[in-house]
């Protein structure tokens, strides 16, 4: 019995919720044979206790085919970060995605699919492997502003592939379903969509997953935390205390999920004339300083009324893309770095918070042993 035959029968074991294997994801880190005995070292993505355990058993029935009389598993998997989602069960079912951005809005009209297009564009620009998932079930505006509305995704086995426009893989039920055709769906059916959209999309190894989310604090939110371990949340607004108040909710929200803020996006900060440039504060600019102070996160970005952007909208033109120059473009590519050095920071942190509580094991004792 050989490493390459141990390798071999391992490729039977599929990583729960996926079709691939974990010696094709790379899980397998060490071999030790001696006789009849076997010693591996398993390096998965979640801390789920039921997806060790299936693994654990999957390992150990393909080991038994191939005649080990005694079989050590020790599985090493993150412990969920304190600042996360997931705090409690650690479940993640896209694994191969190292970030999940939850952006939401607790009214709809604000300016929160634009916001998504624009941030994820702005990161694949910077060299990032980034995903859009138009979470907006019954208002899916993504196709259109990416410019891919006539487009239909592939379908491969019993998954789909997203599509691709300006460098970001991107999915949305309205590339799902006819022009025009309405959804009538149960806040289950929501659910369902939700992690359908994490699980049988062929996201690739994606730095980053935007998530454009429905307005409000519902099903899909909730969903959506518990599945994956939400990196980031961002809140969309504008100025006016009606949309503020909704803000605070969404706030909330994050707070309540253990989902780390990243900031306030101030969406209609002010009025640029095409014409001169000059800026005007038509709506109360800035007014989500007090909110921002009150929840004790930043604004990261005041983004203006520009004529440009409605028609990048309109016509699948983001404006961070094809108007780089811009002040919108310029406050979308400096809010798309906060939020890349807010996730690191976040990152960083839960790998100090694992480290700080790892059990420790005896010498000698194997933490996994069967």
């Amino acid at each position: 019995m050989t490493k390459e035959n141990v390798l071999e029968a391992l490729k039977s074991v599929t990583y729960p919720g996926f079709t691939k294997d974990i010696v094709t994801f790379g899980f397998v880190k060490d071999i030790n044979i001696n006789g009849k005995s076997i010693d591996l070292l398993i390096d998965i993505t979640s801390s789920a206790d039921e997806v060790k355990a299936q693994i654990r058993d999957d390992i150990t029935k393909e080991l038994k085919k191939l005649g080990f009389d005694t079989i050590n598993i020790e599985i090493k998997a993150p412990k969920p970060p304190r600042q996360m989602s997931n705090s409690v069960t650690g479940k993640n079912i896209a694994p191969h995605v190292k970030s999940f951005i939850m952006v939401s809005s607790g009214k709809g009209g604000v300016g929160k699919s634009t916001t998504s297009v624009n941030l994820a564009v702005a990161m694949a620009m910077q060299g990032k492997k980034v995903g859009l998932l138009d979470a907006d079930i019954y208002g899916p505006n993504i196709p259109r502003m990416m410019g891919i509305a006539e487009q239909k995704p592939e379908i491969q086995g019993n998954k789909v592939l997203p599509l691709r426009a300006y460098g970001v893989e991107v999915m949305s039920m309205g590339s799902l379903m006819e022009e025009g055709q309405s959804l009538i769906w149960r806040g289950a059916m929501i659910m369902k969509a939700i992690e359908q959209f994490l699980r049988d999309i062929l996201w690739s190894e994606l730095d980053v997953l935007v998530i454009d989310m429905p307005p409000g604090t519902g099903d899909a939110q909730l969903t959506l935390a518990q599945s994956v371990p939400v990196t980031a949340g961002i809140t969309v607004t504008t100025p006016q205390e009606v949309s503020l108040d909704d803000s605070r909710r969404s706030l909330d929200m994050f707070k309540k999920l253990h989902i780390p803020t990243a900031g306030i996006v101030e969406n209609m900060s002010g009025f640029i004339c095409p014409e001169c440039g000059t800026e005007s504060d038509i709506f109360g600019m800035g007014t989500t300083e007090a909110v921002a102070k009150e929840y004790n996160i930043d604004v990261i970005a005041k983004i203006p009324i520009e004529p440009a952007i409605r028609v990048g909208g309109d016509s699948g033109m983001p404006i961070v893309y094809h108007k780089p120059d811009s002040e919108t473009a310029k406050r979308y590519q400096e809010a798309a770095n906060r939020l890349l050095n807010f996730i690191d920071k976040v990152i960083e942190e839960g790998r100090a918070s694992n480290q700080a509580i790892q059990p420790t094991t005896p010498p000698g004792v194997s933490a996994c042993s069967l």
